[in-house]
């Protein structure tokens, strides 16, 4: 049996955190990953005690497969699993990616509803049945943890529902998904499902039940933990709750909701909440999809008290408002003020504590740039220096990188752009009038490297921090044949954050362009 069965019999309460970042969050609009990237936030992952990380769709792409392989390789801990669809071919693919790992899965999936039957699979549900029987069989011969997902059960006929669940069981799966793929389920519902299944599928007690809960009607934590309440003991879900369109399931929501209720749902799991923090931050300043202020858990207000009887209230107990600590999810108390003054220990211990292990060499480098922040600043904020951590990381691999650049802006015109960029070791430059500063920048960057297919669907400007000498932080969506992909820049020059961040998605753009994904992409 699966290392997850075995450790769910020893006991019974224990739930299985299966995170599917790294597949179905990469799927979002605008989330593609580098090799670099990805195998960053596996081990992130693999720290914070995920039980199974589900690396990627190893037939979608030959940097897919890469992907999944290599993560196999450094992963020491947690189960890696490749989805698959219910073909020989996506199972062979799968199979072979994650070899190298300790502990493997293969998540083989194939939809149940009529409407997609008969719209996707224009199959019919004896046809179905056979092929999950098929796709099993074939999937234990290279391993014996097989997960079955039926996409689209929330909309599937309950009858072909439990011979479907029946039918994969005996075929070897030891892990069945029951998948709300749409998010159109609401809590009741779901748990009733799951709870059918418990009582109708009479080899049930021969696998472990898991949700995947998508978070299109704002329920996906409800449904999830209504189905663990219901008796599934796998949870599916991302960090940050990225996925397709309005995401999954957010992993710490129902990690800390778990803990903080317990006495509701008296449930176990391997997640070291202190490394919460840590593993949003990263994979926000890896996607550059930033996380709204409110946020639950991990949005910069989720521990801010702004009312006056709020705070009155906590200055005498923190029990009054609070129902967990920061320091619970890693985020303790910023204890020292950086200045230009600051050593270089000083800011490591601050890159320490705000959760992020870095290189060395990484660090001298980032060192230099606080350095040079510190200058044009009389204090560094926290926010800053996760803005100048974020910015690092995003540039490191990129094969597009921000040479020089000089702008002529203001009321006498013409506005020019002057930039240089190298692309992979050769710089190109380009000069150009625009409507404003950021336009001939924008317009500079489009004759260095051009992407004509591709439109700027968003151009946003925050500061990182108060006061007219903060770091500006931009984001540039561009979206191209349908795909949009998301960069973020930080500077205390607003016009130099701006290219940055058009030089980052350009990189996830020539990145975007390099992948394809089967038309079926996953549950």
């Amino acid at each position: 049996m699966s290392r997850a069965y075995d450790m769910v019999k020893n006991e019974p309460n224990r739930i299985i955190i299966f995170d599917t970042t790294l597949r179905d969050g990469e799927q979002s609009p605008g989330c593609a990953m580098n090799l670099e990237q990805k195998l960053k936030m596996a081990r992130v992952l693999d720290q914070l005690g995920v039980d199974v990380i589900e690396a990627g769709f190893p037939i979608a792409s030959p940097g897919d497969f890469e992907a999944v392989n290599e993560i196999a390789k450094v992963v020491k801990n947690a189960t890696i699993c490749g989805l698959s669809r219910a073909k020989r071919a996506d199972i062979e693919a799968a199979a072979k990616a994650i070899e190298p790992a300790a502990s493997r899965r293969i998540h083989t999936f194939i939809s149940t509803s009529p409407l997609h039957m008969k719209h996707k699979l224009q199959m019919e549900p004896d046809a179905v049945l056979e092929a999950i029987k098929d796709s099993i069989t074939f999937a234990r011969s290279f391993t014996d943890d097989v997960e079955w997902s039926a996409e689209d059960a929330s909309r599937t006929q309950k009858d072909f529902l439990c011979r479907s669940v029946e039918s994969a069981i005996n075929a070897g799966a030891t892990t069945i998904n029951i998948p709300d793929t749409v998010g159109y389920a609401m809590p009741d519902e779901y748990a009733q499902l799951i709870a059918m299944l418990f009582e109708r599928v009479p080899n049930i007690d021969q696998a472990i039940i898991s949700t995947h809960c998508h978070n299109d009607l704002g329920v996906g934590v409800a449904n999830s933990l209504a189905g663990v309440k219901a008796g599934a003991r796998q949870v599916e879900c991302t960090i940050n709750g990225i996925g397709e369109r309005a995401g999954n399931a957010a992993m710490e929501e129902i990690v800390m909701a778990l803990r903080t209720r317990h006495d509701l749902m008296p449930y176990t799991n391997g997640i070291e909440t202190t490394r919460i923090i840590k593993a949003s931050r990263i994979l926000s300043s890896i996607t550059s999809f930033s996380v709204q202020p409110n946020k639950a858990i991990v949005g910069a207000n989720a521990f801010a008290h702004a009312s006056g009887i709020h705070q009155d209230g906590m200055l005498k107990n923190a029990n009054t408002y609070e129902i967990m600590t920061p320091e619970s999810v890693g985020l303790g108390a910023s204890k020292l003020v950086m200045s230009k003054h600051s050593g270089s220990h000083a800011f490591r211990e601050r890159v320490k504590e705000l959760g992020y292990d870095m290189e060395e060499n990484s660090l001298g480098e980032l060192f230099t740039r606080f350095k040079k922040l510190a200058d044009s600043k009389r204090e560094v904020f926290e926010d800053d220096i996760i803005a100048l951590i974020q910015d690092h990381i995003i540039g490191e691999n990129d094969l597009i990188k921000l040479v020089s650049m000089e702008v002529r802006a203001g009321t006498k015109g013409p506005q020019t752009a002057e930039i240089t960029l190298s692309l992979g070791g050769e710089e190109k430059t380009a000069k150009v009038e625009g409507n404003g500063p950021v336009d001939a920048i924008f317009k500079a960057m489009r004759e260095i490297f051009p992407h004509p297919d591709a439109e700027l669907q968003l151009y946003q400007v925050k500061a990182v921090t108060g006061g007219t000498d903060a770091q500006a932080e931009a984001q540039v969506r561009l979206e191209e044949n349908g795909k949009a992909v998301m960069g973020s820049g930080a500077d205390v020059d607003t016009l130099v954050a701006s290219t940055k961040a058009y030089v980052h998605a350009l990189n996830k753009l020539v990145l975007r362009r390099e992948s394809f994904n089967p038309q079926t992409e996953g549950v």
